[in-house]
């Protein structure tokens, strides 16, 4: 039963990602898991948390995976044995494309898939990886409508843009360096902000050989303050998200009444 809860607990798993080993990192999830914080509602994993990224085209061709295949199978059996809804995203495949493609999955089995629209040009990932050319989707879940993007989309507002509230929460799933760490930050609080809903950054944790990631995952309210930060205590960042309150919010400063009308070109 999807029922309704005005506070939305939300946990990260900033997981350190083993490059092209599935086992080692379904084994972390699991672990980590053992630990999640009771009344979780929704646990977002970071990009490709199942593989990692690589410059390999025939490497990730042969990792890539189908929705029935067993990365997805791993979710939803975590899913429904935790009660919780689990995002992120894996390396897919759809022949003869791969994709990184979001999931949404629920712990009664429904699933919700988005192909990454902005695939980074400054790597091979715009060479590899095929463009998604869906909408963002919007899942209801437990009351609240949820979106989700992965990484680099942060960067394109208007792709990302909440029109008429169509959604309360966005869930952005991501392997975001360091050295750009200032952007993240800034770039989700701008997301919250304009678009007057809270915002997860769901971060990969540990090293590769595009630099480090940890201490990067956040969780931002509708107004853009910090809700959830991450501590060296916890494998989670954990926040209580109010529908409540950004339903307030968003009544008493209607700024979705005033901004521009237009149509995406895909």
């Amino acid at each position: 039963m999807n029922r309704f809860t005005d506070n939305l607990r939300v946990a990260i798993f900033p997981l350190a990602i083993e490059w092209a080993d599935k086992k080692a990192n379904f084994a972390a999830v699991r672990k980590a898991f053992e630990k999640l914080p009771a009344g979780t509602d929704v646990v977002v994993l970071p990009e490709l948390f199942s593989t990692g990224f690589a410059d390999d085209e025939a490497l990730l061709r042969d990792m890539a995976e189908r929705n029935t295949q067993g990365t997805i199978d791993f979710i939803k059996d975590l899913a429904r044995e935790y009660s919780v809804a689990i995002a992120g995203s894996f390396l897919a495949s759809t022949p003869p494309r791969i994709y990184n493609r979001a999931f949404f999955i629920e712990p009664n089995g429904d699933e919700t898939f988005y192909d990454k629209r902005h695939l980074f040009s400054l790597s091979r990932e715009a060479q590899i990886f095929a463009r998604g050319d869906s909408p963002l989707p919007i899942v209801r879940f437990r009351g609240w409508n949820i979106s989700m993007i992965v990484c680099y989309d942060l960067r394109f507002p208007v792709w990302c843009r909440c029109r008429k509230n169509s959604y309360d929460l966005l869930l952005v799933i991501a392997n975001w360096p360091r050295a750009r760490a200032y952007a993240w930050e800034h770039l989700l609080i701008a997301r919250a902000i304009e678009n007057q809903c809270c915002v997860v950054g769901a971060n990969r944790g540990g090293r590769d050989i595009y630099g480090d990631y940890d201490g990067l995952s956040g969780i931002y309210d509708g107004r853009g303050m910090p809700v959830g930060l991450q501590t060296d205590a916890d494998p989670f960042v954990v926040a209580d998200l109010s529908r409540v309150l950004q339903d307030d919010y968003r009544r008493n400063f209607p700024v979705c009444n005033d901004t521009d009308d237009f149509e995406l070109l895909r």
